[in-house]
């Protein structure tokens, strides 16, 4: 990697311009600039290091409020002079304490709906707000209001329908099921604290370790 630096079209400052985004949702979370140096450090250690136009000096992004962004690859585009920073953010991008830095919109927007990996995120999102609605016109509140009880009941429930239609009826009935249950286990995963960033860690941990030994590990604890 350090010899591609040689590669990239920096501007007359020695800048490229650099886009992070979340390696785990495909969300983009902010642009800084870097030079031959703050490439380098980042490669080096691991951590997003940019460069600061106004300070004519390199800064790490975290290094202030411990938000620091894991970098796990760094892309080029096909002209070379803008980078990708694929990310494991450990805390908002943004200084106003926003996920994205990217969360304003001109002029009007329709309300479009989240597709891909970002559904997921989005959901766990809206199950986290339901925290604070009313049961009487919330089904996530009614379910955290009754309690742990109610919550493993309906995974239960779920669990036993998604069953029963993988085993008698078509595929959009397996798929409608599906959705129910990982629905319902997400709403544990809220009603339990977990967030979501945790899940799409530890899938990632996963990766390259063959089921067996999974199990394996997990027995040996």
């Amino acid at each position: 990697m350090l010899n591609e630096i040689g590669a990239l079209k920096f501007n007359d400052k020695g800048l490229v311009p650099a886009i992070a985004q979340d390696i785990r949702t495909g969300e983009v979370l902010m642009m800084a600039w870097m030079n031959a140096e703050s490439i380098e450090k980042t490669i080096e250690t691991g951590k997003a290091h940019y460069y600061s136009r106004s300070r004519n000096s390199l800064w790490i992004k975290g290094e202030t409020s411990d938000n620091f962004q894991e970098v796990k690859s760094i892309r080029y585009d096909c002209d070379g002079d803008t980078l990708l920073l694929l990310v494991e953010p450990k805390g908002p991008a943004c200084h106003t304490g926003e996920q994205t830095c990217f969360y304003r919109s001109l002029g009007s927007e329709a309300k479009a709906k989240p597709s891909g990996p970002f559904v997921i995120s989005e959901l766990a999102k809206v199950l986290e707000e339901r925290k604070q609605a009313d049961p009487g016109s919330s089904y996530v509140a009614s379910l955290y209001a009754k309690g742990l009880p109610r919550i493993l009941a309906k995974i239960e429930e779920e669990t036993y329908e998604l069953v029963e239609a993988a085993s008698e009826k078509d595929n959009g009935q397996v798929l409608y099921e599906f959705c129910d249950l990982l629905f319902h286990s997400m709403a544990l995963l809220s009603h339990k604290g977990i967030a979501i960033d945790e899940v799409f860690t530890e899938l990632a941990r996963r990766f390259g370790t063959s089921g067996i030994e999974e199990k394996n590990s997990r027995e040996s604890r």
